[in-house]
């Protein structure tokens, strides 16, 4: 087997043109279903329904996220990656109880940073959204929020796959990069998921909650201030976790996730030979 064949079969999913243009519009879709709040005229129908714009999005994503899920499988998730794609799913659903309620501390974030940095953005997107979906339902926690946690985990997860150098960069300068890739987007996760709820808040907390009537500049600043107010510290403790479990623990992972890769050989058929 040639380097180059070695590396093509360390992707469990390869992204075709129809997987790039479903990914692309449930991108497109959910981009507007986080920050329709910013961009929306005071004087719009979606500004007036504020408290059911959200609900209306999360339908809509539900039905993409399936889609794209599907057209990705369609491309090349054969047996030996779907099995893959379970094991690291369960894994990482198991791991997202432990640090529930506690400042944070989310182990699960660190293991879908390696798993799509070795298994590539396509994988990584259906792994994010698998693994977020089978952790709501062990931990009971579904409801209108869970498609956009299936959808800004995708895009976690997809990330780290779209690093550069993952047939090349090896040894301390991938763990820094990926401990600041994961540092960075555990900020991000928690921003985009506090724009799924922020407009829910109504009069509750009127100097931070979404004004249908202001600017985009006014909401801009109260958006930033309920991010402080409400999210900050998780944000934080979510993002130191992910490093320091990524600079302990990602060499031993990667080394194992890359050898299971290579031993599954995702993209040789299997066969079976008559007895």
């Amino acid at each position: 087997m040639t380097p180059v064949e070695g590396r093509l079969r360390t992707r469990a999913v390869r992204l075709g043109p129809r997987s790039l243009a479903a990914l692309c519009l449930v991108s497109a879709v959910g981009v507007a279903g986080f920050g329709w709040p910013l961009f929306a005229d005071p004087t719009s129908q979606v500004a007036a329904h504020a408290q059911d714009a959200p609900w209306l999005f999360a339908g809509l994503l539900v039905l993409l996220v399936a889609v794209v899920t599907a057209t990705i499988s369609e491309s090349g998730l054969g047996p030996k990656a779907v099995a893959m794609l379970g094991v690291l799913a369960a894994t990482g659903a198991a791991l997202r109880p432990i640090g529930a309620g506690t400042a944070g501390i989310e182990p699960m974030f660190f293991l879908m940073v390696l798993s799509g940095r070795v298994l590539g953005p396509g994988f990584g997107f259906v792994l994010g959204s698998v693994t977020m979906f089978s952790s709501a339902l062990l931990t009971g926690g579904v409801g209108p929020w869970l498609p956009f946690q299936m959808l800004a985990m995708g895009w976690f997860t997809m990330g780290a796959g779209l690093l550069p150098g993952p047939d090349r960069l090896r040894g301390r300068g991938e763990l820094a990069l990926l401990a600041a890739y994961g540092f960075c987007a555990a900020f991000a996760y928690g921003t985009v998921m506090n724009l799924a709820g922020w407009p829910f808040m109504g009069a509750l907390a009127s100097n931070v909650a979404f004004d249908p009537h202001a600017d985009v500049t006014a909401n801009l600043a109260r958006f930033l201030a309920y991010c402080v107010a409400t999210s900050l510290g998780w944000d934080l403790g979510r993002a130191v976790v992910t490093v320091a479990l990524t600079l302990t623990l990602g060499a031993t992972l990667l080394k194992a996730l890359r050898r299971a890769t290579r031993r599954a050989a995702f993209e040789t058929p299997v066969t079976f030979e008559p007895r």
